[in-house]
């Protein structure tokens, strides 16, 4: 290999180590601390100059005391304005007027093979950032904690503790998706810009509305006997081990025991079968529903409630 070759390749591997750097430096400017729960820290982003910040729901263990560290040294107390747990996104309002907002990049923008960064502000020592490619687009999926999610971005860039709640940006800076272990479990999928746009203008409404039931299930199989007079020949259901006192489910007559066969005639065989069922609907829908209760067949209906 020639001189020439040589420093040619050296030169550009700076030049493309000093834009990530660079990318890193920009975004960065919008990257906070959020402090909130016991032990660890965990990142946010500025969403508005006003005093938004957007961080991960299940990094908030409490709803007084939170603190938002930001680059600049400061330190200021937040409240929050709403969480919406199913995309695990929570919305918080510090006071200022002064911040730098996250820039967003486009919809769609992000291809499969783009480098992207991920950024977290998870301690007292500053940035951290990891680096890796878009390795799949797609949806829809159903997040860890139950929410019918409408795309995903997957990245091989490493999700340092701290880093749920901040940004995955592009080589530019601007932020193509938000990070949460926890909503994906690991799996390395953030969410889409035009997701986290969405839920935070509803947040920034008062919140996002999901229908529920307030129940708590287990898949169970049917007993012979109970098979045999069902036309379906349906081989497992969902047992109710929860009923939330005055919660939708109660108000409507299930009752603990339960085990739920249908919805609206379709067969329930899994928890996500029911999540399927509930995607979508809204508070005040009904809902009829049959179950098994004392090895007999019923129908009830049910009216979905609004997620307090």
């Amino acid at each position: 290999m020639t001189q020439e070759m040589t420093e040619g390749k050296t030169g550009t591997l700076a030049e493309v180590s000093a834009e990530l750097a660079s990318a890193v430096e920009r975004a960065g400017a919008s990257v906070v601390r959020v402090e909130a729960r016991r032990g660890n820290a965990a990142s946010g982003i500025v969403w508005s100059a006003g005093g938004q910040i957007l961080a991960a729901d299940h990094t908030l263990e409490r709803d007084e005391d939170i603190t938002v560290g930001f680059g600049d040294g400061r330190s200021l107390p937040a409240a929050v304005v709403a969480r919406d747990p199913g995309t695990d996104l929570a919305l918080l309002k510090v006071e200022a007027s002064d911040l730098s907002p996250a820039i967003h990049a486009e919809d769609g923008s992000a291809k499969i093979g783009h480098l992207v960064l991920a950024i977290g502000r998870p301690g007292p020592t500053g940035l951290m950032a990891s680096f890796g490619i878009v390795s799949a687009l797609g949806g829809p999926w159903r997040a860890a904690r139950g929410a019918q999610v409408d795309g995903f971005v997957r990245t091989d860039a490493m999700l340092y503790p701290g880093f749920s709640g901040g940004p995955l940006v592009n080589t530019s800076g601007e932020v193509v998706a938000l990070n949460s272990w926890t909503l994906s479990q690991g799996a390395g999928l953030a969410l889409p810009i035009s997701i986290v746009v969405s839920v935070a203008s509803a947040l920034a409404r008062g919140g996002v509305k999901r229908p529920y039931l307030g129940i708590g299930t287990q898949t169970v199989r049917l007993p012979a006997s109970v098979r045999g007079r069902l036309a379906s020949r349906q081989e497992s259901g969902l047992m109710l081990l929860t009923v939330e006192q005055g919660g939708p489910a109660e108000k409507s007559g299930l009752m603990i025991g339960d085990i739920l066969l249908e919805v609206d005639g379709n067969l329930l065989h899994d928890t996500d079968d029911l999540l399927a069922q509930l995607a979508g609907r809204k508070a005040g829908a009904q809902l009829a529903t049959r179950v098994v209760r004392g090895g007999e067949a019923r129908e009830i209906s049910v009216v979905l409630g609004e997620r307090p």
